[in-house]
């Protein structure tokens, strides 16, 4: 044989078999390739499930927080109750005085 016609047979050799090794490579793939996407849908199902977990989390901070504002509104009413009380019980006992004030003087 010549050496270019070996030459030739040689590189034929090579691109069949590399072609079958890319082959079997591409099966070998599409054979994985399920149970990457299955491990894929697990990791985005427990995403999911963390997911619903941080917002249920979330909401019941939400809850606990609007109960406080509803206390602390509660106590704000309150004590604007009773600053008006004792403002009022204290323009009586002012106007009280005033006319003791009075009272002495047109006595003296």
């Amino acid at each position: 044989m010549s050496r270019p016609m070996l030459l030739v047979f040689l590189l034929l050799i090579l691109i069949i078999t590399s072609q079958f090794e890319w082959r079997q490579q591409l099966v070998v793939d599409i054979d994985t390739n399920p149970s990457v996407t299955q491990k894929q849908q697990q990791i985005s199902r427990r995403e999911e499930a963390v997911k619903e977990k941080i917002i249920l989390s979330q909401e019941k901070n939400i809850q606990r927080l609007n109960e406080v504002v509803r206390s602390l509104q509660q106590q704000l009413l309150q004590c604007k109750g009773n600053n008006k009380t004792t403002n009022g019980t204290a323009s009586h006992l002012t106007e009280h005085v005033i006319e003791l004030e009075r009272q002495q003087i047109l006595e003296d």
